[in-house]
């Protein structure tokens, strides 16, 4: 196993831009997987890191020593106490850090029967958790706006809790294309809406549409909706969190869609 002390070291250097730098990631393709969970779920869905980063209490652990026993060609390299917690976002650091190619998606984008198409979720917190509930609710894919929050940062990867790992994820897409190409039913969520979620039928064909946090979805957009629905909301507040509102989407299909199947 390699050690690394030295911040002058030419790989640790990499890796800190990468850590820090949605434009390194993109430059690059690769990214970083912070702690055991991450790296277990990317293990799971078949895929295999280029390189794994220690710290010292890591080789201590049971956890990671059974994870490191299915990554037996990968190389290793412990790093300083001090170099892996300048590398991770987390405040108790996991001990372990996998550095991975990102994923590439198909280039011709597949016809998809239950889409998520994000325009301009700027917040890396709620970017994660919706791609988590886009894998959970079982999308095929989710297209992102150029003005979405970097999926591959470590928040988002965080946040989403391997989700990217279970999606096929196509980011920098020009939505109005993507929308245009989609031959099911077009939902747009939008406080203005008459039509309640629980009214439509989400069984077809369909992708939701979710806007920003605070500006909602474009005009350009909504316009291009099939239909633009609301959740309805007794309670005494506005509006709901865009990432509660998706997970509140994305689950009424789900519903709908077991209930026909028996």
């Amino acid at each position: 196993m390699n050690s690394i002390r030295s911040r002058d070291n030419p790989f640790f250097k990499e890796l800190a831009k990468l850590s820090g730098s949605a434009r390194q990631r993109n430059k690059s393709d690769q990214t970083l997987l912070d702690g055991v969970h991450l790296l277990a779920a990317y293990l799971d869905a078949g895929m295999m890191p280029q390189h794994i980063l220690l710290n010292a209490t890591a080789l201590q652990d049971k956890e990671m020593a059974a994870l490191l026993k299915r990554l037996k060609d990968v190389p290793l390299t412990q790093l300083d106490d001090k170099l892996f917690a300048a590398l991770s976002e987390l405040k108790t650091p996991g001990g372990i850090l996998a550095l991975i190619d990102l994923p590439q998606p198909e280039v011709v984008i597949a016809p998809s029967g239950f889409t998520l198409l994000l325009e301009d979720i700027q917040d890396p917190g709620n970017l994660g958790s919706m791609l988590r509930s886009a894998a959970a609710a079982g999308c095929d894919a989710v297209f992102l706006s150029p003005g979405c929050a970097d999926a591959w940062s470590p928040k988002v990867l965080r946040a989403a809790m391997g989700g990217h790992f279970a999606l096929r994820i196509y980011e920098q897409q020009d939505l109005l294309d993507v929308a245009k190409t989609f031959s099911g039913a077009l939902l747009a969520a939008s406080l203005q809406a008459s039509d309640s979620l629980y009214d439509c039928d989400l069984r077809s064909n369909i992708a939701f549409l979710v806007g920003n946090e605070g500006a909602g979805l474009s005009t350009d957009l909504l316009n291009l909706a099939t239909q633009k629905i609301s959740i309805p909301m007794p309670g005494k507040v506005e509006s709901l969190n865009a990432a509660a509102a998706t997970a509140i989407c994305l689950f009424e299909a789900v519903r709908q869609r077991n209930s026909n199947s028996h």
